[in-house]
């Protein structure tokens, strides 16, 4: 089973302050805010959605094809690409416009202050999803245009496919995520984008829940929740050894999922593969440097939950 991921590639340049930014910026002077933070640590990073998801799903020896547009100053990133065996035949090089971009400054308190320059991610739209070749998909933040072409044509072909709006969410309105909602499989989102959508849409979590076949909200420390026909299923988040860098760690969870959807896993193994992916990424600094083996993930499986993977 093939999985096509429709998202972003963008490089990330991760800077890291070492303080808090509630101790640098006065909440009564907001409207007049002019801080500076002073980052000694600085590094450059592949990532975007499509790019991020791609890595962890291969990582795990899923099967996933990524499809997104890219700059003039993609090549990088594909000779990463090509070093990793991922494929590229999805995706579409734009020589007009810089691949994203993503600046990231973060605290020491994980709290995340980020700009984005979406670059070639605008022309997601003029790539469309393949007529076969793929049996589930996944629509994570892109550019507007393509997240809505791409949950179309999922839902035209009969592909089940993943609605992951991500840090996109806010570029849609309540009629737009009615859509999705009307075209999607799956729904995934944290904590906050769930309570943008109820507020967007007017729906509560059951109501979104009764929409699609899984409904699912990541909890951060608090694990995921995974409401489908009818039946919730609290799922623990994952001991990590350590806490490094928190960017990318939904990626690594949407890709646990697509792993454990390819395999025909019970939901409540597939939320405990998507939850130690995520406890895996937030282990090292970036989005695409941890490393493991299938049988390195099983072994740290079991010793998480209790059982085996298959």
């Amino acid at each position: 089973m093939s999985a096509l991921i429709c998202g972003s590639f963008a490089y990330d340049t991760i800077m890291v302050f070492q303080g808090q930014f509630r101790n640098e910026i006065l909440p009564d002077k907001v409207h007049m805010l002019n801080v500076a933070f002073l980052v000694p640590d600085m590094r450059r990073e592949f990532g975007g959605t499509a790019g991020n998801i791609a890595y962890n799903l291969k990582l795990l020896g899923g099967d996933g094809k990524p499809m997104g547009t890219v700059g003039s100053d993609f090549d990088d990133y594909a000779a990463w690409m090509d070093e990793l065996g991922i494929t590229r035949e999805h995706l579409k090089r734009i020589d007009s416009a810089y691949t994203a971009q993503a600046y990231i400054t973060t605290d020491l308190e994980d709290n995340q202050i980020t700009a984005f320059h979406p670059g070639a991610m605008n022309h997601a739209h003029e790539q469309s999803v393949p007529d076969d070749g793929v049996t589930l998909g996944i629509v994570a933040p892109d550019g507007r245009d393509g997240m809505i072409q791409h949950a179309e044509e999922f839902a035209e072909k009969g592909i089940p496919f993943i609605f992951d709006p991500g840090q996109g969410l806010p570029m849609f309105d309540g009629d737009d995520l009615n859509h999705f909602l009307d075209l999607a499989t799956y729904v995934t989102v944290n904590d906050y984008e769930s309570e943008l959508m109820r507020d967007r849409t007017g729906l509560s979590v059951d109501e979104v829940a009764d929409r699609v076949e899984a409904y699912i909200v990541t909890r951060g420390g608090e694990g995921s929740r995974i409401r489908t026909k009818g039946k919730t299923y609290e799922v623990p988040a994952a001991r990590p050894q350590s806490l490094s860098d928190p960017t990318g760690c939904g990626d690594a969870y949407r890709a646990g999922l697509i792993f454990a959807l390819q395999r025909g896993m019970d939901w409540e193994t597939a939320g405990r593969v998507a939850a130690l992916m995520g406890g895996i990424k937030i282990e090292h600094h970036g989005t695409q440097n941890h490393r493991f083996t299938l049988d390195e993930f099983k072994n740290r499986f079991k010793d998480e939950f209790g059982y085996g993977l298959d």
